[in-house]
Parts: C-alpha cells; structure tokens; sequence
C-alpha cells in the first residue's frame, strides 16, 4: 500500500506523473488523501483502467468532479468526499498539539508541534486560489 499524504508546493506538483505510478508493484493499494495536484490524476486514471493497481481518493483536480468522467465508471477505485481533515477528532488533536506547545512556551522553552511558517517555506506553499512564483 502507498499512501499519499503530500501537500502541494511549487517543487511537487504532480511529483507522481506516468513513469512513477508505472512503478508501482501490480496489485498494489494506492491511496490519495492529500491533494490531487501532487498526481498526474489522468496517469492514475490509467494505471487503474489497466488494472496494474487499485487506488481510492478523496482529492479530485476539479470539485464537483464531472459526472461524466470516466473514473465514475471505473472498478478497482474507490472515491470519497475530502472531509477527513473536518472529522471532529482532528479539530480536537489540533487543539491539544497548541495547548501542549503553549505549556512549554509558558515553562520558555520552545514548541515542539507547532511550527513557525518561515519565509522559505511559505513561498513554495501553492494554494488553489494563490499562484506562488
């Protein structure tokens, strides 16, 4: 099983084009639960037409995905709304990763969960409303 759980930056979109998916071991489990924009979706799309790989997804190019888009038809994908980072238990481990860290900035030392966006890495953030250059 490969799980995928990559955001998108300037450096890895679509890091998972053709020539990596073809690599995966046939039979295997590929799961996309990140963003779809660090896949070469319709290479995915392919690979599971052919058979080589099962995959399932919570992450589409385009939301609504078009009814009409092959995917819909296809056995051995499973597709599913993006909602596992709303899911109650996350909103709640959030909260206790910055009451931890706020714990320790209190006793002066520093967090340890929480990270501070630094320049450097902010700029290679993509966003889908936001083109970083």
């Amino acid at each position: 099983m490969i799980a995928v759980f990559a955001a998108v930056t300037s450096d890895n979109r679509a890091m998972l084009g053709c020539r990596e998916l073809e690599l995966i071991r046939p039979g295997s489990l590929f799961l996309l639960m990140s963003r779809a924009a660090v896949v070469d979706f319709e290479a995915l799309v392919d690979c599971v037409a052919k058979g080589r790989f099962k995959a399932a997804t919570d992450v589409f190019p385009e939301e609504p995905w078009p009814a009409d888009h092959r995917i819909r038809q296809l056995d051995g994908i499973l597709l599913s709304a993006h909602r596992a980072g709303a899911l109650d238990e996350v909103f709640k481990r959030i909260g206790e990763l910055v009451l931890a860290d706020l714990a320790l900035v209190l006793q002066g030392l520093p967090p340890v969960m929480c990270k501070r966006a630094e320049p450097e890495t902010v700029a290679r953030l993509r966003s889908m409303s936001v083109q970083v250059s």
